[in-house]
């Protein structure tokens, strides 16, 4: 088969269209001839030799597909050749065929077969971070980083489809399109300051729950951001690795700082969290309250200009790569 591969680390043009080895299924995998995969911030890290897969995951990048069933494993049951699928991934998905972990695979939903590419990372992402570790609930109030990325767009969603208010922050060009999506209050962020729009339009109180992507240059602000008793998830560094944190502040509010990764964990709690998703997130996307975003779609061999696309922060939602 083909696959996008990293002979060395570097930029967009690291990427290179080879030939490589056909992967093989275990008793517990099933191959999946790959349709469309998505474009993830993991997938640039990785090329730039900062993220590296986890031991025992193939080399390629990507962390989403969507395809068809082509073989199945020995121990795998309730799936067959044939079925349409989307998966979440440790890597590989930029390739023609991967090796998925049966517990790691959601059927199509009520969307495009290519779209669906683009929900396995970002569903599994985002509820697994709002509802697991930030345990939002109706009411509460919910500020996104990055509301046009590819996260944001779900994140906003879910947000409004479980009854939070959701304010995010994003370029202003993006905001007529985040308020279709259920956000009831974007900020420009580099016009306007996030903490004092949380206070207003919470009138002071500040936001139960926030899902952070910047990681060091926002924590500080963050926590000034936060009601009492409030939950900071960080699920991103785009903003540095090391910051200060004034425990006072934390203490006063009764507040909670967590952060999280899903491509390292164990098989079994990926297994967990995608049948969480398939439980509670598809029937929002069979009902139509949740759906995928799509900037564009770009052959699978102009990888390299997807990798352009979304370190320009330009697209709004999903960037896809497709085959055939």
């Amino acid at each position: 088969m083909k696959a996008i591969t990293i002979p060395q680390p570097g930029g967009p043009e690291a990427l290179v269209w080879a030939e490589v080895p056909d992967p093989e299924p275990g008793p517990d995998e099933v191959i999946v001839d790959v349709r469309a995969s998505g474009v993830n911030r993991a997938d640039l890290l990785q090329r730039q030799g900062h993220y590296p897969p986890p031991p025992g995951a193939s080399a390629y990048p990507g962390l989403e597909c969507s395809g068809v069933i082509t073989e199945v494993g020995s121990e795998v049951a309730g799936w067959a050749v044939g079925q349409q699928v989307c998966a979440l991934l440790s890597g590989g998905g930029y390739a023609e065929r991967v090796a998925v972990p049966a517990g790691q695979l959601l059927p199509v939903p009520a969307c495009d077969s290519v779209d669906a590419a683009g929900l396995p990372e970002v569903a599994c992402t985002v509820w697994s971070n709002l509802v697991q570790v930030g345990r939002l609930s109706a009411g509460d109030t919910l500020l996104v980083h990055g509301g046009g990325s590819g996260i944001g767009t779900f994140a906003v969603q879910l947000g409004a489809a479980l009854g939070a208010t959701v304010v995010t922050t994003a370029r202003a060009a993006k905001h007529s399109r985040l308020r279709e999506l259920g956000a009831s209050h974007p900020i420009d962020y580099r016009e306007q300051d996030f903490v004092e729009e949380v206070r207003r339009v919470t009138d002071g109180r500040g936001a139960d729950v926030i899902l952070d992507i910047m990681g060091a240059s926002y924590l500080g602000r963050n926590v000034s951001a936060l009601a009492t008793g409030g939950r900071l998830v960080v699920i991103g560094m785009q903003g540095g690795r090391k910051a200060e944190l004034d425990l006072g502040a934390l203490l006063t509010k009764r507040a909670t700082v967590a952060a999280t990764s899903l491509r390292s964990r164990p098989i079994a709690e990926k297994a967990q969290i995608v049948q969480g998703v398939r439980d509670e997130v598809w029937p929002l996307i069979e009902a139509g309250r949740v759906r995928p975003v799509v900037d564009r779609r770009l052959p699978m061999t102009e990888a390299a200009e997807a990798h352009r696309l979304v370190e320009s922060n330009d697209h709004f939602g999903k960037v896809l790569l497709t085959l055939g």
